[in-house]
């Protein structure tokens, strides 16, 4: 992994934000990885982004709190953080990837409706940072690649959100492009 230094602070930062059960400050932290994660094209950071964004939107919805799989969840959670945090200060990018492993692992011995949304949260959570990576100037296919998705998914979603349709890639029309022209050469 290239980013080890911002993955562990960004780790730290999850488990304080996840503690104080503050979702915003979660995607915060979501959204500095995957810029990282953009121009590197790391998959762990990528993964690390997708987890940390699935949190957000976990702590997001109070509902899945009363629900009675959520202590397990949650001490599942803070385990795997502990343990990717303390894997990564010593080094071992293997049980690093091992413990991120473990969240999607255990997500899937839960059971009933929790298990159900959360499952949910991660699946769309790795389409909406696709379709950040891909607004990074990544190919489509590349993206869909790293995250584990279809480009068909990818493409449907960033149509959903405008991203094909940022400033930067439109071209002006014909009289503006003359126009232009013009005042450049007077």
């Amino acid at each position: 992994m290239k980013e080890t230094k911002h993955v562990l602070g960004v780790l730290e930062n999850t488990k304080k934000a996840v503690t104080e059960e503050n979702p915003i400050k979660l995607k915060e932290l979501s959204n500095q990885t995957i810029h990282a994660a953009s121009v590197e094209q790391d998959p762990d950071s990528i993964t690390v982004a997708v987890i940390v964004y699935s949190l957000s939107k976990i702590i997001e919805r109070k509902k899945f709190q009363t629900y009675s799989g959520w202590p397990k969840f949650y001490k599942l959670i803070m385990m795997a953080l502990d343990g990717s945090i303390a894997a990564l200060k010593r080094g071992d990018h293997r049980l690093f990837k091992e413990k991120l492993k473990s969240i999607r692992r255990e997500i899937s011995k839960l059971s009933g409706k929790l298990k159900m949304y959360i499952q949910d949260v991660f699946e769309k959570a790795k389409i909406n940072k696709a379709s950040r990576i891909y607004e990074h100037g990544i190919s489509m296919e590349t993206t869909a690649s790293l995250l584990g998705i279809t480009m068909f998914d990818l493409a449907g979603y960033s149509g959903q959100t405008g991203i094909s349709d940022v400033s930067v890639s439109r071209t002006l029309d014909v009289r503006q492009r003359i126009k232009t022209a013009v005042q450049f050469f007077k």
